[in-house]
């Protein structure tokens, strides 16, 4: 094996340790808090973390087997199985991001309903679609053998053997993709944006609300309006942030190995080896970023990881305050969702 492989290899061991801890610390937080499991939200980060855990421990470990080989690492049941797992669980956690995006947007955009609007019932049913959504394209493709170990991404994967049927290939690839990465990919679009549009506009009313106050206040100190005036602008720049990120992780991880996909339809193009397995660990490496993106970096996460910490280390992170920390997270939640 040359340099490049090893580097690959190497960046996909990181990928997989980090995605494998990252998601089984979400699903503890789920397990562990009772104020997270009365969110509606949690139905779609749990859907989403078990598919990433899946992903990280079924299908990563033989994409590395795969490239330290250089030649298929499995027998072709087992492989199948994989190539499987892999095309439903990809368009699963792109579908429970677009959930997840509508979640949000319901919160923010209507409020006052999002209780009657969003019940679990309703995150059960979304779920449902996402499961029945993604089982479809992998069994059709099993059906027709169209899964099998593609040498240019080094894993089990949708891959045409035969060129007789190359236009149905074709056909099958261009409406799974539209209707897993684009669809996805133009939710995420509408609600976020919608939400960045209710959020700008409650900072143009909370500034214009502050400007009113520093006008009258004719004998405040400049270093302390200079700070309610950069605190404006880190407040205009904090939602914006936000829906870059949410967004923008989304097109930089998928997008690459879609429009590879894609293009590799043509029948006189070649896709290069490094290419290949360098857009595949970006597909990999959205489960590893997923759980930060969504859960571990919030408040309310972070303060239900200490208190395990402290849990398991048997100490009591405020002894005689009375303070209640699951009050606290569901203040927290409340916070959350109002901004």
């Amino acid at each position: 094996m040359d340099l490049a492989g090893v580097l690959l290899a190497l960046l996909l061991v990181l990928v997989l340790v980090v995605s494998l801890l990252s998601n089984l610390l979400v699903l503890l937080c789920f397990v562990y808090s009772t104020e997270i499991r009365k969110q509606v939200a949690g139905v779609f980060l749990v859907n989403l973390s078990f598919c990433n855990l899946l992903l990280t421990v079924l299908n990563m470990p033989f994409t590395l087997l795969g490239i330290l080989r250089s030649q298929q690492p499995l027998g072709g049941c087992v492989c199948k199985a994989v190539g499987f797992l892999e095309t439903f669980l990809t368009s699963n956690t792109m579908l429970s991001m677009a959930a997840l995006s509508i979640d949000k947007w319901i919160a923010v955009v209507f409020p006052l309903s999002y209780t009657s609007k969003m019940r679990y019932k309703d995150a059960v049913i979304l779920m449902g679609y996402s499961w029945l959504h993604s089982l479809t394209f992998p069994l059709v493709s099993l059906f027709y053998s169209w899964v099998d170990y593609s040498s240019v991404y080094a894993s089990c994967t949708l891959h045409l053997k035969e060129e007789t049927e190359r236009r149905r290939f074709t056909v099958f690839t261009i409406v799974f993709h539209a209707t897993s990465f684009m669809l996805s990919l133009v939710i995420l679009c509408f609600t976020y944006l919608k939400v960045l549009k209710v959020a700008r506009f409650h900072c143009k009313r909370i500034d214009i609300i502050t400007m009113q106050t520093l006008v009258l206040l004719v004998d405040i100190h400049p270093s302390v309006k200079q700070r309610c005036l950069n605190e404006q602008k880190r407040r205009r720049q904090r939602a914006t942030k936000k829906i870059s990120i949410f967004i923008g992780s989304f097109v930089i991880c998928f997008g690459p190995y879609i429009i590879t996909r894609l293009i590799e339809l043509l029948p006189f193009v070649t896709i290069n080896y490094y290419w290949g397995i360098i857009s595949k660990c970006l597909t990999y490496s959205k489960a590893a970023s997923d759980p930060f993106v969504y859960s571990l970096l919030r408040q309310q996460y972070k303060k239900v990881l200490i208190n395990i910490v402290n849990r398991i280390l048997k100490r009591d992170l405020y002894p005689s305050s009375g303070y209640n920390s699951s009050l606290d997270t569901e203040n927290d939640y409340c916070l959350h969702r109002t901004n």
